[in-house]
């Protein structure tokens, strides 16, 4: 007995320990202010019991002033302390009804429960004057009294209110907290009527502190799934508002695009057709989705300087003669003003001002040669042309898919990127069928 003692006391000090530690951790969490502290108030609580158990047992039977002094208090503080972390557990269910239930009043069963575990601190004070619960004999030993079974009765009932309101409300909990909360009821009332006949243990206490300190790390537990599950939901959330904003930019652009379209009577879909042989090429020459989806976008606005073109030009039935021409040339640099304060899309007015420029320098608004020219712009200028010569214009029908072709091939490191001149002849080559131009039916 004296071994299995011994080896009890000393596992009152490692649980009270561990307690402790436990209660630091609770500050940090990120549980609601009212929760936090009644588990941190738990913790000391469930410390401060264990020690006292520690005390009794160790000064049991000391015939020392101090020993009878410490077993006295410790004794008390014990059953005390026993009925006030069933107090602060209460606390913490109501806090758990109230905000992760989102029950709107809470149950009368656990204010019942607050006042029988008032009562009971009562007769642990009456006790101590009446040994209605323990006395002590003339060698300083704790001996149970005849009211004992009373302080067993007040947990355990105050218990089975609390398990009641679990078990009702169990919907409304997380699983693993809800079975955490069962064992937590379950154990001590075990534990009890175990102790109940086996005296010289403090199987309740020790149960108590263990499953106090199991609700704690659940606790935390629970709060960082819920912060993480919040976090994901909020990120899904943010990726469905990007997707949104783009789908909205896109249709926006779309509109617009259409609109420049229908001022040219020649060519209806040319901007639709100029993003996504845009868009083709970036794939093919290995850009990003998103990288593909923005060529795409800056494609569709390419033309979008148009708009300050009189109608008239752009209609004519013939070609331009030179200051036409040199009107029609400020389109490049109409659009850019246009859409330059526009960041919803990065670089979208690149396109616009610079999809006329021309590798070797001789192309328009500001001359740029080579690489100097920013490389959307680049890939924009091979559709671009690709899709000028594949439609219908008001002095000719669309080229010859061969002759398209010769053009490109012509065409590279002159007028062209020769990178994305070879990747446009690719996609020329793979085009048996010729579909890759204006559909007259379609687009007119």
């Amino acid at each position: 007995m004296d071994n299995i003692r011994n080896f009890q006391i000393g596992l009152m000090f490692v649980l009270a320990g561990a307690c402790l530690s436990g209660t630091i951790c609770v500050l940090f969490s990120h549980s609601s202010r009212t929760k936090k502290l009644a588990l941190f108030v738990m913790g000391i609580f469930t410390a401060a019991l264990m020690l006292s158990d520690c005390f009794a047992y160790i000064y049991n039977g000391d015939e020392s002033r101090f020993g009878g002094n410490v077993v006295r208090v410790s004794n008390f503080l014990v059953f005390l302390l026993t009925l006030a972390v069933v107090m602060t557990f209460n606390w913490y269910l109501r806090d758990l009804c109230r905000n992760t239930g989102g029950i709107d009043m809470v149950p009368k069963r656990l204010s019942i429960s607050a006042v029988i575990l008032a009562i009971g601190m009562v007769l642990i004070i009456v006790s101590q004057f009446t040994g209605l619960y323990y006395t002590f004999d003339d060698h300083n030993n704790y001996h149970r009294a005849a009211g004992y079974p009373i302080s067993y009765l007040i947990p355990v009932t105050v218990w089975l209110l609390e398990f009641s309101v679990i078990v009702q409300y169990r919907a409304k909990l997380e699983k693993l907290l809800y079975r955490t909360l069962i064992v937590f009821i379950i154990c001590p009332l075990i534990a009890s009527a175990a102790q109940f006949f086996l005296y010289g243990l403090s199987l309740t206490n020790m149960t108590i502190v263990a499953m106090a300190a199991a609700l704690r790390v659940i606790e935390m537990i629970n709060t960082t799934n819920s912060l993480n599950a919040a976090h994901e939901r909020e990120k899904n959330l943010l990726i469905r508002q990007r997707r949104d904003m783009q789908r909205m930019v896109t249709q926006s652009a779309s509109a617009l695009a259409t609109a420049i379209d229908a001022k040219d009577k020649y060519t209806h879909g040319h901007s639709r057709r100029v993003a996504e042989y845009s868009k083709k090429i970036a794939e093919i020459y290995g850009k990003s989705e998103s990288d593909c989806r923005n060529i795409y976008l800056v494609g569709l606005l390419h033309d979008v300087g148009k708009i300050g073109i009189p109608d008239g030009i752009i209609n004519k039935g013939g070609r331009l003669n030179d200051d036409e021409f040199d009107l029609i040339k400020k389109h490049p640099s109409i659009g850019a003003e246009i859409l330059k304060n526009i960041d919803l899309a990065p670089n979208i007015s690149i396109g616009a001002r610079y999809h006329h420029e021309r590798y070797d320098g001789k192309g328009y608004p500001e001359g740029l040669k080579g690489e100097n020219i920013p490389e959307i712009a680049r890939i924009i200028a091979v559709a671009d042309a690709y899709d000028a010569m594949t439609s219908r214009r008001s002095y000719r029908d669309s080229l010859p898919q061969s002759v398209v072709r010769e053009e490109i091939i012509k065409g590279s490191g002159t007028q062209f990127d020769p990178a994305f001149a070879k990747i446009m002849i690719g996609l020329i080559d793979s085009d048996t069928y010729y579909q890759l131009r204006q559909d007259e039916i379609y687009d007119l």
